[in-house]
């Protein structure tokens, strides 16, 4: 049996995702949560596993490619003997589009096709970049196998098949970034079914009363369209190539199409283009599918980045890498950033971690290390002041009544990522530090998933760490605010008996959004972080 392969949607508000990996092509088997692809967005790069066991039969678009949430990208089929429906695409251009029609798509009685769409990965996710495929066309893949790879600038996750059986299509290549609910793949569970085997003929009247704007997953009544009349399907990328070129459905019917079940692919429609004539047919009336949306043009500066003398290396970024330069400036244009920064005294804490460190260890199996106490010090200010947990909505006000935490986490290799501590309020020191820990671990280990990135109400990020006095971060939208640390250094500090006394101090940084938070409250704020930091009997909470 078939299953389609559709983008999964990575997130609430992500749309499309790139393909930039396919770890299995058509003809490879594949098992269920084995990776299948890689796709990014503009919040995470993932790994896309294979929701069924089977052989890859078709992958629909190559890496590079940006493909809407739920558009089909390949398909897998759980028939190890299955067809192989279609060469891999290759990078410069991307293979047939066309979801399958009905006579090579319907699954047979008895079985079910299951279709893959790019998942939500997150609260403010729109869209998942898919990065690698594990799985390609006629793999088998198994249920919970790792299917293909998705991520966005905050994630990069596997994404595990939900079925076992055969890969039937891959509709995006490796490196297209797909809106989130959009069909990446279908994936075949009853393995009697050969990839590319006809559900049937139904009769000429029965197949011309089918809408030729169908969705791809939908079966068509017939494949012979230029023989009977009937119409045929075609994929979004051939719809909007034809309204580009004023090609007329008429006249996409009598194009011979060389992918599976003879559909029409990218390359058929170019040869047809190119035979064609320079007259353009009469633009057909007929809805057609709108193309998936490209990503955002990078902001350019008017000064040149270097002159024909320089020497340099051109080095393009990466998907995650041009999604935080993007957020980064929209941040920016979006929130006037205000900093209020202090010194807080740190010796407290510092003498009761010295003296606790070793036995926390013991119980927890883990570190007990500064950011516990700062993260819980956090939490108690953002229950005195409600609205710095707070968010903007137009011109509402939007109060959240859970306190979740981001922290951001340097990871080698893979930039900063921002788990989210969901739930802070509830929790006691412990209580965050082991689910700190938690995060911390699944992020080195490259396992965290949109929901642990996302969610989040306030973050909290440590330049300590590397040897830095004091920053000013950037806020994460659509939050009010984020709260910095430098390291923690002996100085000589005029005590209030007028004694000289050498302390452990750190610089503290509230950066706030000025529509909503002033400065009167943003001050108040970091003053409750710090006397929380400073008077606190730590001894108790332990």
């Amino acid at each position: 049996m078939r299953h389609d392969i559709v983008m999964p949607q990575m997130g609430e508000s992500i749309t499309n995702g790139t393909i930039t990996k396919w770890h299995k092509q058509p003809g490879d088997m594949v098992e269920i949560d084995e990776t299948l692809l890689e796709i990014s967005t503009d919040k995470v790069e993932s790994e896309i596993p294979s929701p069924i066991a089977g052989k890859v039969v078709e992958v629909i678009y190559p890496e590079g490619d940006t493909i809407d949430v739920g558009i089909l990208i390949a398909v897998i089929d759980d028939d190890a003997n299955a067809t192989v429906g279609g060469s891999a695409p290759a990078a410069s251009a991307p293979a047939s589009t066309e979801a399958p029609a009905a006579a090579s798509s319907a699954p047979a009685a008895g079985s079910e096709r299951m279709d893959v769409v790019m998942p939500q990965m997150g609260e403010s996710i729109t869209n998942g970049t898919i990065t690698k495929w594990h799985k390609q066309p006629g793999d088998m893949v198994e249920i919970d196998e790792t299917l293909l790879e998705i991520s966005t600038d905050k994630v990069e996750s596997e994404i595990p098949s939900p079925v076992a059986g055969r890969v039937e299509e891959v509709l995006f290549a490796e490196g297209e970034t797909i809106d989130v609910g959009i069909k990446i793949a279908s994936i075949e569970q009853n393995l009697d079914v050969p990839f590319g085997a006809s559900a049937g003929a139904a009769p000429a009247a029965n197949a011309s009363a089918a809408p030729a704007t169908q969705a791809a997953s939908a079966p068509a009544q017939n494949t012979t369209a230029q023989n009977s009349g009937e119409r045929r399907f075609y994929t979004p990328l051939v719809k909007a190539l034809a309204n580009k070129h004023g090609v007329a459905l008429s006249e996409l019917a009598n194009i011979s199409g060389s992918g599976a079940g003879g559909r029409v692919n990218k390359a058929d429609f170019m040869n047809f283009l190119n035979n064609r004539g320079s007259a353009p047919a009469a633009a057909t009336s007929a809805p057609r599918a709108a193309a998936p949306s490209a990503p955002a043009a990078p902001v350019k500066s008017s000064v040149p980045a270097f002159s024909s003398t320089d020497r340099v290396e051109i080095v393009p970024m990466d998907n995650m890498r041009k999604a935080i330069a993007k957020n980064m400036i929209a941040s920016k244009m979006t929130s006037p950033h205000v900093n209020s920064i202090d010194e807080t005294d740190m010796t407290n804490i510092f003498k009761f971690r010295e003296g606790f460190k070793n036995e926390f260890k013991k119980q927890e199996g883990f570190s007990l290390t500064y950011t516990h106490f700062i993260l819980y010090a956090l939490v108690q200010a953002l229950k005195e002041f409600p609205i710095v947990n707070a968010s903007i909505d137009g011109d509402n006000i939007v109060y959240k009544k859970d306190i979740n935490l981001g922290c951001a986490v340097a990871v080698p290799g893979n930039g900063l990522v921002v788990p989210v501590i969901k739930g802070a309020d509830n929790l006691n020191i412990r209580g965050i530090a082991r689910k700190l820990d938690e995060l911390v671990q699944k992020a080195r280990a490259r396992k965290l998933t949109m929901d642990d990135m996302s969610g989040g109400t306030y973050t909290f990020t440590n330049n300590g760490s590397f040897g830095i006095l004091a920053a000013t971060p950037v806020i994460l939208q659509p939050q009010l605010g984020i709260f910095c640390v430098g390291t923690m250094k002996k100085r000589p500090i005029v005590t209030e008996d007028d004694a000289i006394a050498i302390r452990q101090m750190m610089y503290a940084t509230h950066t706030y959004d000025h529509r909503l938070i002033d400065g009167e409250v943003g001050s108040k704020f970091l003053r409750h972080v710090i006397n929380t930091l400073q008077t606190t009997d730590w001894s108790q909470l332990f």
